[in-house]
């Protein structure tokens, strides 16, 4: 019989396994809340985009979502997003450049970063970090999953006030509800 002791020690080991020593780390980083701006950039899309919070400017990879690509420079993963949006591969990358102009025009104005600072693996040479994003009372994720621009899935984590676990369901919630009105690349579903 395993001891509530052993149970946590096998958890952490097992995340260990899985995630790798970084993921680890990040869970005992404390959260910051930064004041931010959003930052032009080439490589900017809907879901990973650079970010300036005071002199230190960096790229924000969202949690929990998956906004579409932008361009077919990983293509596995844009047949992905088109299968599971039931979508063709050019509507697909559409979607990505809206997501990325929605992201640039939403975050037009001053918004709140809630990260770790963990480090998100990524193509960018700056320093990438995950985070979550809220622009006049509302998350990033949950807005572009609505307008049918990003799917539910992603890095998740447990932030504060909410369990992770409960912030994916309500994606999945909010990604169903888009699916039924057909908004963003929905409404190129094949049905």
């Amino acid at each position: 019989m395993l001891t509530a002791a052993r149970r946590a020690a096998l958890a952490v080991l097992a995340a260990w396994i899985v995630l790798g020593p970084a993921a680890l780390a990040a869970d005992r980083r404390q959260w910051l809340r930064l004041e931010c701006g959003y930052a032009p950039h080439a490589n900017n899309d809907g879901d990973s985009f650079h970010v300036r919070c005071g002199a230190e400017e960096f790229v924000l990879r969202l949690y929990f979502v998956d906004a579409a690509e932008t361009n077919l420079l990983y293509p596995e993963r844009v047949r992905e997003q088109a299968e599971h949006f039931g979508a063709s591969i050019d509507d697909t990358l559409r979607a990505g450049a809206r997501a990325r102009s929605y992201v640039r025009e939403t975050l037009r104005g001053p918004f709140t970063v809630t990260t770790r600072k963990a480090s998100a693996p990524g193509r960018a040479k700056d320093p990438r970090y995950y985070g979550m994003v809220e622009v006049g009372g509302r998350s990033l994720d949950e807005m572009l999953v609505l307008q049918g621009l990003a799917r539910a899935k992603g890095v998740a984590a447990g932030i504060p006030g909410e369990k992770a676990g409960a912030r994916a369901r309500r994606l999945r919630l909010l990604e169903e509800q888009a699916k039924r009105k057909g908004h963003g690349l929905w409404a190129t579903a094949r049905k």
